[in-house]
């Protein structure tokens, strides 16, 4: 009975706050990206390695190499959580486990470009 109540009581906490995290996240496709992105004053962040910056990325997005989980959590801190923030990786994996770090870190409005760089360059 004991085992059952501790089972239910954390499936409880863990529930709530999973959907709390997803709640701040939205995946958006290319034309979004085009549309409120591409020549704006926004947020827009590369999560992959700098090497792969380097070899090529979208126009006014800053690199934070999410691989490093104290980098990344070091770089982040330093943008605006109250302003949109749009990320992508090279397919969208990446991504998506950075989108959820930045919502526990506080980020309300969380944009994860689906199909990342490797969409964007074969358009």
């Amino acid at each position: 009975m004991i085992k059952r109540l501790s089972i239910l009581i954390t499936f409880l906490v863990i529930v709530p706050c999973h959907a709390q995290e997803i709640k701040f996240i939205k995946v958006i496709d290319i034309n979004t990206l085009k549309e409120e992105v591409i020549g704006k004053d926004v947020q827009l962040v590369d999560i992959r390695t700098p090497k792969e910056y380097n070899d090529g990325f979208i126009d006014d997005a800053i690199n934070i190499n999410s691989s490093d989980t104290d980098v990344f959590i070091t770089a982040c801190q330093k943008l605006d959580k109250e302003k949109p923030i749009y990320i992508y990786c090279h397919s969208g994996v990446r991504s998506r486990r950075a989108s959820k770090k930045l919502a526990k870190m506080g980020f309300k409005k969380i944009y994860d470009f689906k199909g990342g760089y490797k969409a964007w360059s074969t358009q």
